[in-house]
């Protein structure tokens, strides 16, 4: 069997007791990194804490070894018992479905265990989920990359009138270019874009376009470390935005939409120039 066992989003703590049975059954558990990150990130005494509390050794999981190696994890699925832990929800990220479909091929059971991911714990802002359109993701732009197929996405939700999560790049164990024309893989820093960072790419695109869907004056609340102890939230204009200090990774900003008074009355609460951040 494969359990696929969703971790929710603060620490160790905040796995079910579901997910906690299912990987007292196992008898290899791997943990992917590269599409989101616990609070403590993957230091090793946050390893340590998660090892500790499961009670089981982590094979921490990259993203190589996931897109291109999963069949070897497959396999002793095959004959044992393996859980596959993931940030969040495990279907937060297409790769974890691609996972289930592989798995499924090669005719291993597969036990999805969920848990809460960024994509409901938002509605902590106080704009309703379903007022949400399509989810977008704001890369880290390049001196010779600088895509925008996002803003297209943008561009209808705004004209329906909806909100729009935009999930901020994560860059963990990515080889560098010089490194791969090299034919030798030497890894950069991890990197986490910022809710500052965001905006300025997204002005920059904006200005590429005729009659922009948004501007510095557009209403959106930054959001930084949801569901952990130290979240926080801030709603303002892009320009207000701009200049707030959000602290640690992970971030991700909304663009707010057409909004409800109830709406309206949450996002006070959040409003830059109150200085109201949760925690």
């Amino acid at each position: 069997m494969l359990y696929i066992i969703g971790l929710g989003l603060g620490d160790e703590k905040d796995i079910t007791l579901r997910g906690l049975e299912a990987i007292n059954k196992c008898s290899k558990v791997y943990m992917e990194a590269y599409t989101s990150l616990l609070s403590f990130g993957l230091s090793s005494d946050g390893l340590s804490n998660l090892e500790n509390f499961y009670g089981r050794s982590i094979t921490v999981a990259d993203r190589e070894m996931v897109e291109e190696k999963a069949d070897v994890m497959l396999l002793e699925a095959q004959s044992s018992d393996v859980a596959f832990l993931v940030v969040g929800d495990p279907f937060g990220a297409t790769t974890h479905t691609d996972l289930v479909v592989r798995a499924k091929k090669l005719e291993v059971d597969v036990k999805v265990v969920h848990n809460a991911s960024v994509m409901n714990a938002i509605g902590v802002c106080g704009l309703q989920l379903y007022r949400y359109g399509e989810t977008v993701s704001i890369p880290f732009f390049t001196d010779t990359w600088r895509p925008d197929s996002f803003y297209e996405k943008i561009k209808r939700n705004r004209t329906l009138g909806l909100h729009t999560l935009c999930l901020l790049d994560i860059r963990v164990k990515e080889p560098s270019l010089e490194s791969l024309c090299r034919g030798k893989k030497v890894y950069e820093p991890p990197r986490f874009m910022t809710i500052n960072t965001a905006i300025e790419q997204l002005l920059e695109v904006g200005q590429n376009h005729q009659e922009c869907v948004y501007n510095e004056d557009t209403s959106c609340v930054g959001l930084a470390r949801v569901g952990c102890e130290d979240q926080v939230i801030v709603a303002g204009s892009m320009k207000q935005l701009l200049t707030q200090d959000f602290g640690p990774p992970l971030h991700c900003l909304v663009i707010v939409g057409e909004t409800h008074p109830l709406e309206e009355e949450m996002l006070e609460f959040y409003r830059v120039n109150k200085n109201l951040k949760q925690t």
